[in-house]
């Protein structure tokens, strides 16, 4: 008993040892879970994607794909109208000498509608013919009815004068002379009769010989009032009708002769409408039958310089929903559809086509780097040489919303192994920056129409304005607003917790040599188009910076910068620059002097990589930014 009274007196502490500490790992698993859950509720951030702003070397780069294919190269097409079958054909692919038979279309219908024209043109040419006889036996008698009707106007014009001129006056005469010889007649019977009356009175003459001289005095008077009757007639009544009818007569002539005319002249008119009628449809059907014989000879499709057969529908820039048939013996084609390209020269480019999107920040003379898919490691470069004023209209036929403008890229590196018909893939150097604060597009917004970042900041979200620069669809240049460090919002808010840009923009550019001479051909290509940007410089054999450029190219590069901006931006730069100097240490600071002072230490390759670890928006960057 006592033995059993001491073990449970050993027990009982050592149980309530067990329950303190039982009680005490509740506490503080409770306290544990009341911290997190107290305290996490209290951090509104703690759930959102963010980003930690970078500085570094940046890339803006318009990725695009497309075909390769020569620069300068005849193209032949179909000439022959409708549709016809290939009954030869070149094999794709192989070498031909000028004036061999590359492609040879069916001929049999045209040969049958040549010999059909023929007949036609016979037809044709003797209908023109009768036409032209018609027309000079039209004028003939034209000019005959035209002499006659001039003729008989002549003579009306005449008989008007000459009864002007001769009738009238003679007739007026012979009435004036018969009243003057009625007047004598009458003077000398009255003057008769007087004597008459004397002898009367004086009996020596009878009354019957007194009554006739009375008589031939009567008569006399009656003459000389029909003479003057006559005269008044003719003057009054005859003159003027024979005039009216002589008039009359030359009005009609006239008439005549005006009718006569414009009816030669219409008949001649008809007549020549007949003959250009005619010869219009001679020449329309001798047209006709020149253009089959043409139509013929087209059917026959031959090489007009050296050079290697290249089909149209395996190569060149096609649309994705070009449903044609490859070339074959047997295919029918269509009038003017591209059958065979000749490569005149040994210059190529490269088709691509930019969207819409792009259109901004591409333009002519930028450099780009070629990557073709068939030969893996090697680059080349190239310029955007021609840029389509509008969009494809095939694509927007079949897509209306979608506008892409087709874009040539001369190539300045010649290589046997590029062959016309290889994918590729373009990438176009819009700008480079070596030292450029960059964030991620999305997280940027437009609030009230500026551009706005959302800054993480004491566990509180912070709205903040900024200034922007170019992007490449990924990243954005962020050229004031932000400082490298400070963590942003990416919207929309993704479900990890944190994004880290590790391998940042062009994080994997190639290290040989070869990469190192692209990267300098495309910094010479970006000054050429832009006059003065800012470009990322390798480290050259010789003594190089730390940051990638020799210190007479950096100066010259900072002092045309500054040249460049205003007041305002060359402030904003001072203060910078000077807040960036104050933060650094005494060994930054040495080394910074150094290195602007052309002594800084040279450095290897490995610095030429900067933040992003390689060329700034390169194709295997990009590759890995999207695995990320």
């Amino acid at each position: 008993m006592a033995a059993d009274k001491a073990q449970d007196s050993r027990s009982k502490p050592r149980s309530v040892k067990m329950a303190v500490i039982a009680v005490v790992a509740g506490a503080v698993i409770i306290a544990v879970v009341w911290f997190k859950l107290v305290m996490g509720a209290e951090d509104p951030t703690a759930h959102l994607a963010t980003f930690v702003v970078k500085r570094g070397p940046l890339t803006i780069s318009v990725l695009e794909s497309g075909t390769i294919t020569s620069r300068e190269r005849i193209t032949l097409r179909n000439e022959v109208e409708g549709r016809t079958s290939i009954v030869r054909l070149v094999p794709d692919g192989s070498m031909v000498k000028k004036g061999d038979l590359l492609v040879e279309l069916d001929a049999s219908t045209l040969k049958d509608a040549i010999v059909d024209q023929d007949i036609q043109v016979q037809r044709a040419n003797a209908a023109h013919i009768g036409a032209d006889e018609t027309l000079a036996v039209t004028e003939n008698q034209a000019k005959s009815d035209i002499e006659k009707a001039e003729l008989t106007l002549r003579f009306a014009k005449q008989d008007l004068q000459q009864y002007l001129d001769g009738l009238y006056p003679n007739e007026l005469k012979t009435a004036e002379a018969q009243i003057t010889l009625a007047r004598e007649e009458l003077a000398r019977a009255q003057e008769k009769l007087r004597s008459s009356q004397k002898l009367y009175d004086a009996q020596y003459l009878s009354e019957s010989e007194l009554n006739a001289d009375k008589l031939a005095v009567t008569k006399r008077e009656l003459d000389l009032q029909l003479a003057i009757s006559n005269r008044d007639v003719l003057t009054k009544f005859t003159y003027e009708r024979n005039i009216a009818q002589y008039e009359s007569d030359v009005s009609q002539a006239e008439f005549a002769l005006e009718r006569t005319k414009r009816k030669a002249n219409a008949d001649i008119v008809q007549a020549k409408a007949d003959l250009s009628a005619k010869k219009a449809e001679a020449d329309q059907q001798q047209s006709k039958f020149k253009k089959f014989q043409d139509q013929l000879s087209k059917t026959r499709i031959i090489a007009p310089a050296d050079g290697m057969v290249v089909y149209a529908t395996s190569s060149g820039r096609r649309s994705p929903f070009d449903r044609r048939e490859p070339l074959d013996i047997g295919v029918e084609v269509t009038e003017r559809q591209d059958l065979i390209s000749l490569p005149t020269a040994a210059a190529m480019m490269a088709q691509i086509d930019i969207h819409e999107t792009s259109l901004e920040k591409v333009r002519v003379g930028l450099p780009v780097v070629i990557t073709v898919d068939a030969l893996a490691g090697k680059q080349f470069l190239g310029r955007v040489a021609i840029i389509a004023p509008l969009p494809d209209a095939r694509s927007m036929w079949m897509n209306p919303d979608l506008k892409i403008y087709p874009t040539d890229i001369y190539l300045e590196d010649n290589d046997p192994a590029l062959r016309t018909g290889r994918s590729c893939k373009a990438e176009i150097i819009v700008a480079q920056y070596k030292d450029a604060v960059h964030v991620p597009v999305s997280a940027v917004l437009r609030v009230g129409g500026e551009p706005t970042v959302y800054i993480v900041k004491d566990r509180r979200t912070e709205e903040r304005k900024v200034e922007l620069g170019l992007d490449d669809d990924r990243m954005i240049h962020i050229v004031s607003g932000l400082e490298e460090g400070e963590l942003v919002l990416l919207t929309p808010p993704l479900k990890s917790g944190a994004i880290e840009s590790g391998t940042g923009p062009g994080a994997d550019m190639p290290e040989d040599e070869d990469a190192e001479r692209m990267q300098d051909r495309v910094n010479q290509k970006l000054e050429e188009a832009n006059g003065n940007g800012q470009v990322m410089r390798g480290p050259r054999p010789g003594g190089a910076d730390g940051a990638g450029a020799p210190s007479g190219d950096r100066a010259e590069q900072m002092r045309r910068r500054f040249e460049n901006m205003s007041d305002e931006e060359r402030q904003k730069e001072m203060e910078r620059m000077k807040q960036r100097f104050e933060n650094m240490s005494p060994e930054e600071r040495e080394k910074m002097r150094e290195r602007f002072g052309g002594g800084g230490p040279r450095q290897g390759r490995g610095s030429r990589q900067g933040a992003g670890g390689g060329r700034p928006g390169g194709p295997r960057g990009r590759e890995s930014e999207r695995s990320r």
